[in-house]
């Protein structure tokens, strides 16, 4: 059977999507080509926020214009969380579970062997997803160059605004052995570049008594791909990961999760990039507190005057929440006046929408307005560009290590240095998947 993925959201999905694709491609199925109508069309959704289930209904009224006769499947984060809304849209087969999904393969057979659209109960399947024990591995294989790699899922934090524990379940993890095995074919394969992936990696180890220092350090010693040039050093960057054909690097980690000694190796480790991801969600004590943050502000700063004191050229960037109910205009000047002290890189910025089930809509809190969280989150836009810029500007002149990518618009091919700065030259096919030291 011809089978189509739409995937919505994070790496994570992405990931996932990957590994599912290429399980069924395993039993036999084939992926429909871009223009050809499939026979079974799955979509993984998001739902972080209602931009995201508007986005979801947009794909599947998309899918099923574009397919017709096709059995439609949807899944993941939207599906788990309000599957009867999307049961009720016209052209859906099926709604599947976060952990049903990981059930496809098997779940298509039925489907092949009955030629059916319709089982004889019910076409929503979904389990209580806090009940849900089992981690399911994957890497993305779609882009040979950057690999998404999953290390942890779900999560046990339960912040006031955030509906992802419900959508993902409880904190779980694979061994490190098994991580280190999955990095170990995703680098045979052809990858160059493995980016740690989770709901809430730093938490990693919590289902099997390990440490996520000690994966970082497991990953790091992965010698069987290394070359044998090794003394291809920067003389400007403080990186060490340009010493081998491979690099990793570590998304997004909780602040309070990132200690000193996650910092202070990745300063010293061969493979592993000077680029942090940090969520913040609020620069307000007061803000972050309603939203049930599990630091303050002062401990985030911390973190990043830590990072740029061993590792003066890293990448910062942070996640940023703007709107969130509780956010009076002093909150908010008070938000803004520390963000623009931070020395970070570029803000990843959220517009707060409200969501069912979460413990937010029961407190007694001021509302913004949506144009006032719609120009907030233009003004942390706007932040956002400066510091890019001034971080771009800050490494003119310096060597770096580029690794190309295979795609190209207009002539050039593009790439990223080892601190997450976007550079081109003109297109050289010869280049793809290769690194390259360069003068930025």
């Amino acid at each position: 059977m011809k089978i189509a993925f739409t995937t919505l959201g994070c790496k994570l999905n992405f990931a996932e999507s990957s590994a599912l694709g290429k399980a069924l491609l395993e039993r036999g199925h084939t992926r429909a080509k871009q223009g050809e109508e499939a026979d079974i069309c799955i979509i993984n959704t998001c739902s972080v926020t209602d931009t995201a289930d508007h986005k979801d209904r947009q794909a599947i009224h998309r899918i099923r214009r574009q397919n017709p006769k096709a059995i439609l499947i949807v899944t993941g984060c939207y599906a788990q969380l309000k599957p009867g809304e999307i049961a009720q849209i016209e052209g859906v087969d099926f709604v599947l579970g976060q952990d049903e999904k990981f059930h496809l393969p098997e779940f298509v057979k039925r489907l092949e062997d009955l030629k059916i659209r319709k089982f004889e109960d019910s076409k929503i399947r979904i389990s209580p997803i806090r009940e849900v024990e089992d981690f399911h591995g994957a890497y993305s294989k779609d882009d040979r160059t950057r690999c998404f790699l999953k290390v942890q899922d779900g999560c046990n934090y339960f912040c006031s605004y955030c509906t992802i524990p419900l959508a993902r379940g409880k904190s779980r993890n694979p061994s490190i052995a098994s991580v280190v095995k999955e990095a170990q074919e995703a680098l045979k394969g052809g990858a160059k570049e493995l980016i740690l992936s989770g709901v809430n990696i730093g938490d990693f180890g919590r289902s099997t008594n390990e440490r996520f220092i000690d994966l970082l350090k497991a990953l790091d010693e992965i010698s069987d791909v290394r070359i044998q040039n090794s003394d291809v050093r920067s003389q400007n960057l403080d990186v060490r990961s340009q010493n081998s054909d491979y690099r990793i690097r570590i998304s997004s980690c909780e602040p309070n999760l990132l200690s000193d000694e996650i910092i202070d190796f990745v300063a010293n480790s061969k493979h592993f990039a000077p680029h942090f991801h940090i969520p913040l969600q609020s620069g307000s004590n007061e803000v972050l507190k309603i939203m049930g943050r599990r630091y303050t502000r002062e401990l985030f700063a911390e973190r990043v005057a830590h990072i740029k004191r061993v590792m003066p050229h890293a990448f910062i960037g942070v996640d940023c929440m703007v709107g969130v109910r509780g956010e009076t205009e002093e909150c908010w000047r008070d938000y803004v006046d520390f963000i623009e002290q931070l020395p970070v890189s570029q803000l990843h910025v959220f517009t707060y929408s409200e969501r069912a089930n979460t413990r937010m809509l029961e407190m007694d809190l001021t509302v913004v307005p949506q144009k006032e969280r719609e120009r907030r989150s233009k003004e942390l836009h706007a932040i956002s560009a400066r510091k890019t810029e001034a971080f771009y500007r800050e490494h003119e002149g310096y060597e770096a290590t580029v690794l190309w990518e295979s795609t190209h618009k207009d002539g050039l091919m593009f790439g990223f240095t080892e601190n997450y700065i976007k550079v081109s030259c003109p297109y050289d096919k010869t280049k793809a998947n290769t690194f390259e030291r360069l003068t930025i």
